[in-house]
């Protein structure tokens, strides 16, 4: 009961209104002058053929998907990579470096953007003073092409270690009794970490995985603070950017709550449909085993 109250108050409630406001628009009359130049009247399936035609909002969804493409895939093998370390007979000091891997995880994105702006901007940050006196001329973090990529080290940066403690909460749960018996048929660990590591915590990567997919499409924090010290990023730099720069800027709620809608539809069906291949090729798997 009481989880029931909270989950619709909290959850199904703001999706139902985002919902019914995307259905109705502001019709402005006359000069738009005063509170009665305006009226929302129903709109039907307007604000949804407009997201669809705008190329702001095409743009911005193929900008994430290329970032979660290239992002995803670098920052789960970082995350993996660490966690195998970690797990190893022979790492010392796990607790420190379980620690500190997880840190930036605890820095909130906005800080973590601002912090990264300092590395970026030329004439401030001294990785662009290193590669400038190492004779790569002018470096710009923060130019039309690479703006994206600075975007995806951040995340990567913030995330890696998050990613890292699931796997490694998935390696822990392993029985040791696997690990020794392959030793002792003389298994080294790199085959030790390949052929039975990795098959027993597929379930942690496919959870990262879902979690990163779902983080990818929600992109926002990192791209509006690097507004601030680039003209290379749109309002509409993003999906999310959009949806906020249109109820907080352009005063169109109603224009943003159906971008939300539509957000909110595509990432349901790119998490549910890697979840679904993910599925079919482990039953695809042990039916071939059988």
């Amino acid at each position: 009961g009481p989880f029931g109250v909270l989950f619709a108050l909290f959850f199904l409630l703001p999706i139902g209104y985002a919902v019914y406001e995307s259905f109705f628009k502001v019709h402005v009359s006359g000069l738009g002058l005063g509170p009665s130049s305006t009226t929302t009247v129903f709109a039907g399936l307007a604000n949804y053929t407009h997201v669809f035609s705008d190329p702001s909002f095409r743009q911005g969804v193929g900008r994430v998907l290329l970032f979660g493409v290239v992002q995803v895939p670098v920052m789960l093998l970082f995350a993996t990579i660490l966690a195998l370390l970690l797990d190893s007979v022979a790492a010392r000091f796990k607790r420190f470096f379980r620690l500190a891997f997880f840190l930036p995880y605890g820095i909130p994105g906005v800080i973590a953007a601002i912090l990264w702006s300092f590395l970026y901007l030329p004439g401030l940050s001294p990785v662009v003073a290193a590669l400038h006196g190492a004779g790569f001329g002018s470096v710009n973090f923060l130019g039309v092409n690479s703006v994206l990529w600075s975007i995806a080290n951040i995340v990567t940066w913030e995330y890696t270690g998050y990613n890292m403690l699931i796997i490694y909460a998935g390696l822990q749960a392993i029985p040791a009794d696997l690990y020794e018996a392959a030793r002792l048929d003389g298994a080294s660990e790199w085959r030790v970490a390949t052929r039975i590591k990795l098959p027993l915590v597929t379930g942690s990567l496919v959870l990262t995985t879902v979690f990163s997919i779902i983080g990818t499409l929600q992109l926002f924090a990192e791209p509006q603070v690097l507004r601030s010290v680039t003209g290379d990023i749109s309002s509409s730099y993003t999906p999310n950017l959009l949806a906020y720069t249109q109820a907080f800027t352009s005063n169109n709620p109603n224009y943003a709550a159906a971008v939300a809608v539509v957000l909110a539809i595509g990432t349901f069906i790119l998490s549910f449909g890697f979840l679904r291949l993910v599925q079919r090729r482990a039953a695809a798997g042990a039916g071939m085993g059988v």
